[in-house]
């Protein structure tokens, strides 16, 4: 059937965000200046892990990990992205457009379940204080990292299996500045339930387990936050886990709203715009959540650039 495909369809044309003449070069350099922010932040949050080494914990492993995630995220979609805005056709391959819905997905999943390891990573530090190093060990922090990047293998596998099991005919124009699910099925000359039904199999598990794990987490957080009996103690508790929490709410909040609606409820141009929350506010925004509220990351900065004028 894949074959079939190809031999019907052998590109697609990206519309894009926008068809307005007007807003093209402003939105080019509009959403240029969002990948470099990316860009520099995730670099950036990376280097900093990298080179300092009260950072080395399993804490910010995992923020290294997702900082890799939302760098190689942004990279994939943004550029092609800024393509539609100075050229009169953003043409893709068929090739290529698959291969961007895979890592498309990849990292849709793998961030899902990266933030659900980062609240169970929570959850021993402040439910089990005194296992921590013993149960956030270097294997179990391995372990669960082999997890995530399985997850995300297992989600792009399904999603791009599925969609080459259809058949595209003559029109080849994707309403959407990407290869998504949506619009990719929209444009499909036979798909049906079956289709449909494995989409919101495997997105509600890419979402919908990593969500349970998270409240579970927290759930018993805050049962042991409550306990603690001290105004400081709270406080503190609380404060380790406010930045993932924004980052969980921002993440899921805007994928629940993509794909957990059906289309008739949101039309592919309202989900362009409601997918940009995904694809080029939540990369962006992470370092800079993970960055302001954190002490430890403000202070590996300033020695990082201390090493850097006086050597």
């Amino acid at each position: 059937m894949a074959s079939d495909n190809a031999s019907s369809v052998t590109e697609f044309i990206l519309a894009g965000l926008t068809d307005q003449p007007g807003l093209q070069s402003s939105l080019f350099f509009l959403f240029l200046g969002f990948y470099l922010v990316t860009v520099v932040g995730n670099l950036g949050l990376i280097t900093l892990i990298g080179l300092n080494s009260h950072l080395h914990i399993p804490m910010y492993f995992f923020l290294f990990n997702l900082s890799s995630i939302d760098f190689s995220f942004s990279t994939a979609i943004i550029p092609k992205m800024l393509m539609s805005f100075v050229s009169k056709k953003n043409i893709i391959s068929y090739e290529g457009c698959m291969t961007q819905f895979f890592f498309l997905c990849f990292f849709i999943f793998s961030e899902s379940f990266i933030l659900s390891a980062m609240a169970y990573d929570r959850y021993v530090a402040i439910c089990k204080p005194l296992l921590y190093t013993v149960t956030m060990s270097p294997q179990m922090c391995l372990l669960l990292l082999l997890g995530v990047y399985g997850m995300g293998v297992f989600g792009a596998t399904a999603h791009t299996g599925n969609m080459l099991f259809l058949t595209f005919c003559a029109n080849n124009r994707v309403n959407h500045y990407m290869c998504d699910i949506l619009p990719l099925l929209e444009l499909s000359c036979n798909s049906s339930y079956i289709n449909l039904l494995v989409v919101f199999i495997v997105v509600t598990i890419g979402i919908g387990v990593p969500i349970v794990a998270i409240f579970v987490s927290y759930g018993f957080i805050l049962s042991s936050i409550f306990h603690i009996s001290s105004t400081e103690g709270r406080s503190k508790a609380f404060s380790t886990c406010s930045s993932h929490i924004i980052a969980v709410s921002f993440f899921f909040g805007s994928g629940a709203f993509m794909y957990l609606k059906p289309p008739s409820i949101l039309p592919l141009d309202q989900g362009k715009v409601s997918s940009l929350f995904y694809t080029i506010f939540v990369p962006m925004f992470n370092p800079l959540i993970y960055s302001l509220r954190n002490k430890d990351v403000k202070l590996a900065l300033k020695k990082t650039l201390n090493r850097k004028i006086f050597s």
